[in-house]
């Protein structure tokens, strides 16, 4: 930006007048377009986060689908036994045992046909409540593995969308400032002392500027902003989901009074994140083609709120 002004001010009043407007109505197309975008990318991890939930209930399905599964054969056995039994010995009931044998073993058969009748209505309840159980995990695993591929499905189609529109960024940046800086010089100045795991954290961003905007990333080398949020508290052994609403569920939320360095803030509606590293400043992913650095707080989009991890 700094260079296309000082081009414009060799121009002649009338060059001048002409191409202010143009880089102006340029510029506010840019900025427009990677508010839009972050919102996607911000929306793209929410989902993968999504996902990896529905990856892990799958697994679990999975798992205990096995021992439903064996459950249910021995429970087929069972009945079989119960049936094969019925159909070689005649149906036998009660009065069979009145009518067979002498009268001084008629309470002890009438006890056996009474504990034979509960055994098998055990083993007939369990095969039902078994078949049930089975079937019902088969239409969980079923439904799981649906939502799945719809997520896929979706997570595909916002990739694409997303990658064209990085695509449009690049070109129209590029149209108005030339070839666009991926990565900028690593920081070398002092690093404030901050104590604890938030100190850790600290650290990490300071380390990380310079680095590249990928989206989805969570670095080492790139990142997007909620992934060097996530990868700077990582490092001090604290767990953060790759989504910058998300981690705004995860956090403590406080004043701009009391934020601190290793706190967090919130914009554009949870659609940016940044870590604070003291005298209002902040260090973030900002956007495509803008590296990794240190910036004021008030960064030109409106604050959503500040939040400290615990």
């Amino acid at each position: 930006m700094i260079a296309v002004t000082a081009f414009a001010v060799t121009l002649t009043g009338a060059q001048a007048a002409h191409a202010s407007p143009s880089t102006s109505d340029l510029t506010k197309q840019i900025d427009a377009q990677s508010k839009q975008l972050e919102v996607v990318v911000e929306s793209y991890n929410a989902m993968n986060i999504s996902l990896q939930k529905t990856q892990s209930d799958l697994t679990k399905l999975q798992a205990s689908l096995a021992p439903a599964k064996a459950a249910l054969q021995n429970a087929s056995a069972q009945v079989g036994t119960i049936a094969t039994t019925a159909y070689v010995q005649g149906r036998v009931g009660p009065m069979s045992a009145l009518l067979d044998g002498n009268s001084g073993d008629l309470m002890a058969k009438m006890g056996f046909l009474d504990q034979l009748q509960q055994s098998n209505q055990r083993d007939i309840d369990n095969f039902t409540q078994t078949t049930q159980t089975f079937a019902q995990r088969q239409t969980e695993l079923k439904s799981t593995q649906q939502k799945q591929a719809a997520q896929l499905a979706e997570i595909k189609a916002r990739k694409a969308k997303i990658e064209k529109d990085i695509k449009s960024l690049k070109a129209k940046r590029t149209q108005a400032y030339g070839s666009p800086t991926q990565s900028g010089h690593k920081y070398t100045g002092s690093i404030p002392n901050v104590s604890g795991d938030a100190g850790v954290a600290v650290r990490y961003a300071f380390n990380a500027i310079g680095s590249s905007y990928v989206f989805g990333a969570d670095g080492p080398g790139s990142y997007d902003c909620s992934g060097l949020t996530m990868a700077s508290w990582k490092a001090a052994g604290h767990s953060l989901p790759h989504n910058a609403a998300a981690q705004w569920g995860d956090v403590a939320h406080i004043s701009r009074g009391d934020l601190e360095p290793g706190d967090l803030v919130f914009y554009n509606s949870l659609a940016h994140v940044g870590i604070y590293v003291g005298n209002n400043q902040i260090i973030d992913a900002p956007r495509e083609g803008e590296p990794v650095d240190k910036r004021s707080i008030n960064r030109g989009m409106p604050i959503y709120g500040y939040g400290r991890v615990t």
